[in-house]
């Protein structure tokens, strides 16, 4: 006998009790997840500072990465929660890996070795790789020709950040070299200034931001831009929350425009800043 709306009522309450069994599941199925749990969004960030991206941990919360981050967690309609443990960009990506942030926001470059490890957003901002020249150094090495036909084939001492990106990039764009690793920025400059490297390498922004701070510095070193390699810039991701991937990239289309911030218009906002 086929089941009308009567035989469910004349079968009791067991027949009642099935279409509620069978219901239930569907409505759960429907039931939105939500893509950060907590309401919280953990953002790793790191503890040093790198003006005009984010300020040392404590001294304030302007800069671009720090817009950024409360932009996103303000459109999931949660709270930014801020991790500034990691020492190292590496360490913001392993932070993403062990599951103790759902995002890192940091300068963080796509490299692909990275890309096995996390989720990438698209860019948004892009640099040139550059070198920082120790002028005595450089005109030794060259011996008057163009610093351009020889950089390739350098095999002299050259300066990374340990845990960056140029210190995954270094080996297969100068397998030549010598490479020095130093804990950070500060150090590597130290030793283009006292002539114990050649070359340092890394983005052509925080190269020029380097002259802008320090013009005395042009008296011993010269930038050198290579303009067939690239440098983005994006957001991280942990791996296991693919929905959180692709918001960000939403995001960044719709309420950034789908904008990439190149050197010069990032320069124009630090000197600005500088200026205030």
């Amino acid at each position: 006998m086929p089941l009308t709306r009567r035989t469910l009522f004349a079968a009791g309450g067991g027949g009642l009790l099935i279409a509620q069994s069978q219901a239930a599941p569907a409505q759960a199925q429907d039931a939105p997840k939500p893509i950060v749990s907590d309401n919280k969004l953990r953002i790793a960030m790191p503890a040093f500072a790198s003006d005009p991206f984010f300020p040392a941990d404590g001294s304030g919360a302007s800069g671009i990465d720090m817009d950024l981050a409360r932009g996103i967690a303000a459109e999931l309609d949660v709270e930014p929660v801020f991790d500034r443990s990691a020492v190292t960009f590496d360490a913001m990506v392993q932070k993403l890996t062990s599951g103790q942030a759902d995002l890192a926001i940091g300068k963080l470059s796509r490299t692909l070795q990275r890309g096995r490890l996390i989720l990438y957003s698209r860019p948004y901002a892009m640099f040139h790789q550059g070198l920082l020249a120790n002028r005595v150094n450089l005109a030794r090495i060259t011996q008057g020709k163009p610093p351009e036909q020889i950089i390739r084939d350098f095999s002299g001492d050259l300066g990374v950040i340990e845990g960056s990106s140029f210190a995954t990039y270094a080996a297969a764009t100068f397998p030549h070299a010598t490479i020095r690793r130093f804990a950070g920025w500060n150090t590597v400059i130290d030793a283009i200034r006292n002539g114990t490297i050649d070359l340092a390498y890394r983005d052509d922004f925080e190269i020029k931001k380097l002259m802008v701070d320090d013009p005395s510095m042009t008296v011993v070193a010269r930038s050198i831009t290579l303009t067939d390699k690239v440098d983005t810039i994006a957001v991280g991701v942990r791996p296991d929350n693919p929905h959180l991937a692709a918001f960000v990239d939403l995001y960044l289309d719709l309420a950034r425009g789908q904008q990439v911030l190149n050197t010069d218009e990032i320069i124009a906002r630090y000197r600005q800043g500088s200026k205030a």
